[in-house]
C-alpha cells in the first residue's frame, strides 16, 4: 500500500462516515495510519516495517491462528515468512474505527490478498481484521491485530459481495 492507498482508504472511510452525518476524528485518522503502515509493511515483505506500528508489548494473531507477542517477537515471526515465501499483497476496506475510551481504539476492516503474479484477489484469502490500538506518548500503536478468515459459510452471497467490493479497490489491481 502506498501513500495513495492511505489517501484512498481515508477517503472511503470519510465518505462512509459522512453518509451517517459523522465527522472523522483526528485520532481515527492516526489509527488508520497505523493500520495502513502495518499493511504496507506486509506488502513490502518487510518484517521490520510491519512490526514498527505495534506497541512494544503488541500482539499479532495470524490468518492461520499463529501468534506472536512483542514488537520484536512479531518481527521474528514474520522475518522467515518473508524470507521464504512470496506473500500475497493486501487490499483493505475499513469498516469502522471506534474510540471507546480515551487512548484506546478498535478498528475493523475487511481485506483481500492478491497472490504474486496474479491480477485478482483470491477469495479464499478474504479476511476480517480486528485491531486494537492504544495511544502512548501521543502516538497510536497497535496493541492487538487479529486476522480472521472471512468465508461466510452460511452466507455465500455475503462472501461474494465482499469479494466484489475488494476487487473494486485500486490496490487490488496494482
Amino acid at each position: 500500500m502506498s501513500v495513495s492507498d492511505l489517501d484512498y482508504m481515508l477517503q472511503q472511510y470519510a465518505e462512509q462516515r459522512r453518509a451517517h452525518d459523522e465527522i472523522v476524528q483526528p485520532d481515527e485518522i492516526e489509527v488508520l495510519r497505523a493500520y495502513q503502515a502495518m499493511l504496507a509493511g506486509w506488502n513490502a515483505r518487510s518484517a521490520e516495517e510491519m512490526a514498527a506500528p505495534f506497541a512494544e508489548d503488541g500482539e499479532l494473531i495470524g490468518f492461520d491462528g499463529s501468534e506472536a507477542a512483542g514488537r520484536q517477537g512479531i518481527h521474528d515471526h514474520l522475518a522467515p515468512i518473508f524470507a521464504h515465501h512470496k506473500t500475497p499483497r493486501y487490499c483493505a476496506i475499513v469498516r469502522s474505527v471506534k474510540l471507546p475510551a480515551p487512548g484506546t481504539a478498535i478498528l475493523r476492516a475487511y481485506s483481500g490478498l492478491v497472490p504474486e503474479g496474479a491480477s485478482d484477489i483470491d477469495p479464499k484469502l478474504n479476511a476480517q481484521h480486528s485491531l486494537t490500538a492504544v495511544k502512548r506518548g501521543g502516538e497510536w500503536k497497535i496493541a492487538l491485530f487479529q486476522n480472521t478468515p472471512a468465508q461466510f459459510h452460511m452466507e455465500p452471497e455475503r462472501g461474494a459481495a465482499l469479494t466484489e467490493a475488494l476487487r473494486k479497490l485500486p490496490s487490488a489491481s496494482d
